[in-house]
């Protein structure tokens, strides 16, 4: 089937039964998948959102509903551009296990040490023994319920060095080093934005050039993907084809930059979105995350990362974390920019990642069946009572009722 069958968008959508109904009859891609997409951003009041289905590598559904900017009416095209927030993890794990199937990095190499701290400056003497494999497995030693997350505190970080705000990354890692930490390296699981912040800087040492670069060079190209890139805070830096954030709310936020207006709408200048580019910080469309999910599909075939680097983009991380009292690994754990789940005794598993900001919610799952598929949001819910996390759910459902694939198109090599 030619693409232009999958890449349609749709207003009409939305104002569908916000409960999905399915008769005893066949079910297409469409009807399942449109159903619960209507059934989830409806009650929340979602502007708009994007969705992208791959089938055994071939994409087999793309599709905008809503949208994309409230002021001009401007609809979600199903190759829009959204933040996709904590996704971008995934990404820069591979970056850093290429470096290392490349014999440029190790995992159990001191992360710090390579990217140029000196040791006895530490504040924390653990810190400078924390390792590559803590850092992609969060269990580096920050808790942000604790001490908070720092890559929210831009201006409070550049304000103590001295800085012009907002802190970029190097700043903020600099700041970090002089902070104790708040559980021993290692001892156990803590999901830590700042942990990837620390990747990113570490990519960029060992490869000679910036992050982006690299990343776009060895990770997107061979996966096929081409518009994907850094964000902007700033809505003047929108990229052509990137949706419009919004919240609930409509709330201000006090501006990270230097300049007026003092406060800013929160998705546009609450956070320095450029510093979180290894952690949060990638804008790209619902079939560019799909790309990347079949790049990954069959280790043997992978233009990303040989068969035997998949082992320790899977593996859990060391004992004892993500493990029962009796040694037993627990029902699901995270890897290496992946949470992992195991199904059956086969060595297949499902895997994901989702990414939350204030004006953006997004989710990327691939299943032991060979189904992947993306849904980006331009709003996140504030209401605790209709949380993001029910779309995961609500996708599941919808591959499960799906009796009629379409063909699709091949992804890899295209």
């Amino acid at each position: 089937m030619r693409r232009r069958h999958f890449l349609r968008t749709s207003l009409g959508l939305l104002a569908a039964r916000a409960v999905p109904s399915y008769a005893a009859e066949a079910v297409t891609v469409a009807q399942a998948f449109d159903a619960e997409m209507a059934a989830f951003m409806q009650p929340r009041g979602v502007p708009g959102g994007a969705l992208a289905v791959v089938k055994n590598g071939r994409l087999v559904y793309a599709q905008g509903y809503g949208l994309a900017d409230r002021e001009r009416k401007t609809p979600v095209a199903p190759e829009a551009l959204f933040r996709i927030a904590s996704i971008s993890k995934p990404f820069t794990a591979v970056a850093v296990l290429q470096l290392v199937e490349s014999g440029r990095l190790a995992l159990d190499a001191r992360a710090f040490e390579l990217i140029g701290f000196d040791p006895a400056q530490a504040a924390d003497p653990r810190t400078a023994q924390i390792t590559v494999a803590q850092l992609l497995h969060h269990t580096g030693g920050w808790d942000r319920d604790k001490s908070g997350d720092p890559m929210f505190r831009a201006r409070e970080i550049a304000t103590e060095l001295k800085l012009r705000p907002p802190a970029a990354p190097e700043a903020v890692v600099r700041w970090m080093y002089g902070r104790r930490l708040d559980f021993d390296p290692g001892s156990a699981f803590v999901y830590s934005n700042f942990g990837y912040c620390v990747l990113g800087l570490l990519v960029a040492k060992i490869a000679g050039q910036s992050y982006e670069r690299q990343v776009r060079e060895k990770v997107l190209a061979p996966a096929g993907i081409r518009a994907m890139r850094l964000g902007a805070s700033r809505r003047a830096g929108q990229a052509a084809g990137e949706v419009c954030y919004y919240e609930a709310r409509d709330d201000l936020a006090r501006n990270v930059f230097d300049e007026p207006p003092e406060k800013v709408p929160f998705p546009y200048g609450g956070f320095h979105f450029e510093a979180m580019e290894a952690h949060g910080g990638w804008i790209a469309s619902a079939v560019d995350l799909v790309r990347f999910a079949a790049a990954l599909d069959d280790p043997a075939r992978s233009p990303l990362l040989r068969r035997e680097t998949f082992d320790l983009l899977y593996a859990p991380p060391a004992p004892p974390v993500s493990r029962h009292a009796d040694g037993a690994l627990d029902a699901s754990y995270y890897a290496a920019g992946w949470s992992v789940r195991p199904v059956g005794k086969n060595g297949r598993a499902n895997y994901w990642h989702n990414g939350s900001l204030p004006g953006t919610s997004t989710l990327l799952v691939r299943r032991h069946d060979g189904l992947s598929w993306a849904v980006c949001f331009n709003q996140r819910s504030e209401d605790k009572a209709l949380p993001d996390g029910a779309i995961d759910a609500a996708l599941h459902r919808a591959a499960d009722r799906v009796t009629q694939w379409p063909e699709g198109t091949a992804l890899l090599g295209k």
